[in-house]
């Protein structure tokens, strides 16, 4: 059979297999999961020695030291998967709730219910924590998922995929609600971004190339998240203290993540005296500065910024600064140079808060908060698929809702149109 005749089929299996998923109960679901997760426990043994060959082959490719501790599994975080399954088991389910109705004038009662999206793809890259995350995500909200992991994690993700499977079978789900692609040739991303008739959805998670690379081959519907250039504004009536401590979290506690800081804008009117601080407190922390002119006038140890740091996602300790006019330019230079996934301001003045979450479109605009915050866990989501800046059908942060959409329900009594 070739490629194309294996994707054709797991993708086929899939849309069958979504429509058993979707009247699949909660309780079913929830105890799926949590079988599920006592299963990878029960499977420790074997799962790090299937992850022990793909750290081999990562060695022998040379792979780097944070990309091997990337796909690196032990007993710790094996279990860490499996609370993660027993947090989402937790969750409520989204699926069949009513989320508003209305009478017409006819007495028609006309509402929106939640349900499953139907079947998803999702084409990751490293860490096999994602298989199992990701499947459960998808099932709880009712829906099949057709996993494609990166090759220097398949020895993983085949093993992850297999206890998983091993449940779905013992539990008479069809076991083509969990799919996960056993080859890494690239021939089988494009064969299964070409399945629009059996896939619903394709979201991607990786680095930028990734996506893109899946955006320009899809004819499937893609959630995009290309990178995460995140801005803070410290306005003019900000606390300092609170501003400072901020900033240094929003930069500093994980800087290769997509919502840490990479451009900080400060008003001109506090400029000369916040500037010094800021500046020495980022710079004891390891923080390369690059400023405009205005700013490195204030930080003699900032480079001088170009415009392709008003554009940069650096993941790594480099911060580009500038100053500000006012709100509108604060306001403008986020508008040209963001990717629509994270901004905070920092100000004492609620009209200016207002403002700045009426006129900033990011997919989470903060005010007086760290951008760490743009998380599903820490938004109270409980778990997410990924963060979309895309504005359909769902715009940051996804949590289960977000693998649901909605269909009208009507109630007549006999009601005909005339």
């Amino acid at each position: 059979m070739s490629i194309t005749e294996k994707i054709v089929k797991i993708a086929k299996d899939a849309r069958t297999a979504s429509l058993v998923m979707a009247r699949t109960s909660t309780a079913v679901k929830n105890d799926m999961l949590l079988k599920m997760a006592i299963a990878l426990e029960k499977a420790t043994p074997v799962l790090i020695s299937e992850n022990q060959k793909d750290l081999l082959a990562g060695r022998q490719k040379g792979l780097s030291n944070s990309m091997l501790d990337r796909l690196m599994l032990d007993a710790g975080r094996i279990s860490v998967i499996a609370d993660a399954l027993r947090e989402i088991a937790a969750l409520p389910d989204p699926v069949g709730e009513v989320t508003k109705m209305w009478k017409r004038p006819n007495e028609l009662m006309v509402g929106k219910m939640r349900i499953p999206l139907g079947t998803i793809g999702i084409i990751y890259e490293s860490r096999p924590n994602v298989t199992a995350d990701a499947a459960a995500l998808c099932l709880k909200a009712g829906n099949a998922v057709i996993l494609r992991g990166g090759s220097e994690a398949i020895n993983s993700n085949l093993a992850i995929a297999a206890v998983l499977q091993g449940v779905l079978r013992e539990l008479h789900i069809p076991e083509a609600a969990l799919s996960l692609i056993p080859f890494t040739e690239r021939e089988g991303v494009l064969e299964m971004l070409k399945q629009e008739e059996s896939i619903d959805l394709v979201i991607p998670r990786g680095g930028e190339s990734l996506i893109r690379f899946v955006v320009e081959n899809s004819r499937i519907p893609v959630i995009k998240h290309y990178k995460g250039v995140c801005h803070i504004f410290v306005d003019q009536t900000a606390d300092f203290e609170k501003a400072i401590q901020i900033i240094v979290n929003s930069k500093t506690q994980r800087p290769g993540v997509c919502n840490a800081l990479e451009t900080l804008l400060i008003h001109r009117d506090v400029a000369a005296e916040f500037i010094p601080k800021i500046a020495a407190r980022l710079s004891e922390l390891g923080v390369e500065l690059r400023g405009d002119d205005a700013f490195c006038s204030y930080a003699q140890i900032a480079k001088p910024a170009t415009e392709e740091d008003w554009h940069a996602e650096y993941l790594e300790l480099i911060l580009a600064c500038r100053v500000v006019d006012d709100i509108d330019a604060a306001i403008a230079h986020i508008n040209r140079y963001c990717s629509l996934h994270t901004e905070s301001i920092i100000t004492s003045d609620y009209s200016r808060a207002q403002r700045f979450i009426r006129e900033v479109n990011s997919s989470c605009v903060m005010v007086n908060a760290s951008t760490r915050f743009a998380d599903g866990g820490q938004l109270g989501l409980g778990a997410e698929i990924g963060i979309s800046t895309t504005k359909l059908h769902s715009f940051g942060p996804m949590g289960l809702e977000d693998l649901t959409t909605t269909k009208f329900i009507v109630y007549g009594d006999g009601q005909v149109r005339e």
